[in-house]
C-alpha cells in the first residue's frame, strides 16, 4: 500500500536518501527543505527515482516559528492525506545563536520546530505515524525547559545532545498522549554527510573511516516509515531495527511531561482555543 510521507530535512543527507527510496517504492514523498537551491536539486533526484512523478515540496526555515506555522498551513491545504511525518531536519551550530523567536537555535530547529509542526498536523496524522530522527548524542545533554542557553558556557555538543534527548522524550510522551498516532524515534548511525558545527567536525563527517553512508541510514528511516505498525513499538527509540534503552534522563516521564508543557508554551500552542 502506498503512503504519503512528509520528510523535513529532505533536501540532503538521510532525508534525501530516504525520499529517493520511498519514491522508488511508489510512495508519494513531500519534501521540506530550508535552502531553495538544494531543495530544487532534491526534487529532481526524487522525481527521477519515482519514475518521473513530481514530488510536492515546500521551503521553510525552522529557526523561524512563523515559517513552521506557514508550512503547516500549506501542508494542510495542499496535502489531503498525511500517513507519515518524518521529523528529520536538524543540525548543530558552532556558536551560540538566538533565533528571531528568542530561543537557542539548536533547540529550536531540532525540537521546538518539529514539536510545533507535529501538533499543527496532529489531526491529519490520526491513524498514521511520526518518525523522529534522534541520535546517540542525546546522552551528552539533558534538555531544560526555558530553551535559552547560557551563552557564557555554550557547548555545541551539549546543546545538540539536549535537543536529541528532547526528540526521544517527545516521542515517548506523544505515544502516551496520542494513542491513535504511532510515534518512534531512532539513531541513524554516524552518517557521512556535511553535518557539523565547525570545519574540523565537517571534515570528520565527510572523511572519517567507518561512517554510515546516507543510503544506509535512509534505509532505516524508510523502514520506520513503512513497516507494518504491529512490527513497531509505540514510543520506542530504535538503534538499527532494534528497540534500545536511551539514557536515564531521556526516559524520564516527569521530564517528558514537563518538556511537553514548556514546549507548548514556548510555541504558543497552549494559547490556542480548545477544539
Amino acid at each position: 500500500m502506498t503512503q504519503t510521507i512528509v520528510i523535513t530535512g529532505g533536501s540532503s543527507g538521510i532525508g534525501l536518501a530516504a525520499a529517493r527510496q520511498l519514491a522508488a517504492r511508489g510512495d508519494e514523498v513531500v519534501l521540506v527543505g530550508r535552502d531553495p537551491d538544494r531543495l530544487a536539486a532534491a526534487v529532481e533526484q526524487v522525481r527521477e527515482a519515482g519514475g518521473g512523478r513530481e514530488p510536492r515540496h515546500f521551503q521553510a526555515d525552522f529557526e523561524k516559528l512563523d515559517d513552521v506555522r506557514g508550512l503547516a498551513d500549506r501542508l494542510l491545504a495542499d496535502v489531503p492525506e498525511i500517513d507519515v511525518l518524518a521529523n528529520n531536519a536538524g543540525g548543530i551550530i558552532s556558536q551560540a545563536r538566538e533565533t528571531v523567536d528568542g530561543f537557542e537555535a539548536t533547540m529550536q530547529a531540532n525540537h521546538l520546530a518539529p514539536f510545533l509542526l507535529t501538533h499543527l498536523l496532529r489531526d491529519r496524522l490520526a491513524g498514521g505515524r511520526v518518525v523522529n530522527t534522534a541520535s546517540r548524542a542525546h546522552a551528552q545533554g539533558r534538555p531544560g525547559t526555558n530553551f535559552v542557553d547560557d551563552y557564557r558556557s555554550y557547548s555545541s555538543w551539549r546543546s545538540y545532545g539536549a535537543s536529541k534527548s528532547a526528540n526521544i522524550l517527545f516521542t515517548a510522551e506523544a505515544a502516551r498522549r496520542w494513542e491513535d498516532v504511532l510515534s518512534v524515534s531512532f539513531h541513524p548511525g554516524v552518517v557521512r554527510t556535511n553535518f557539523g558545527a565547525s570545519r574540523l567536525t565537517r571534515l570528520f563527517y565527510r572523511y572519517a573511516p567507518g561512517l554510515v553512508p546516507p543510503e544506509q541510514a535512509g534505509e532505516l528511516l524508510t523502514w520506520l516509515c513503512t513497516a507494518p505498525a504491529g512490527e513497531l513499538e509505540n514510543g520506542a527509540y530504535y538503534v538499527g531495527r532494534t528497540v534500545a534503552r536511551p539514557a536515564a534522563h531521556a526516559r524520564d516521564p516527569e521530564l517528558a511531561a514537563g518538556l511537553w508543557a514548556a514546549s507548548a508554551a514556548a510555541t504558543g500552542l497552549d494559547e490556542r482555543p480548545a477544539g
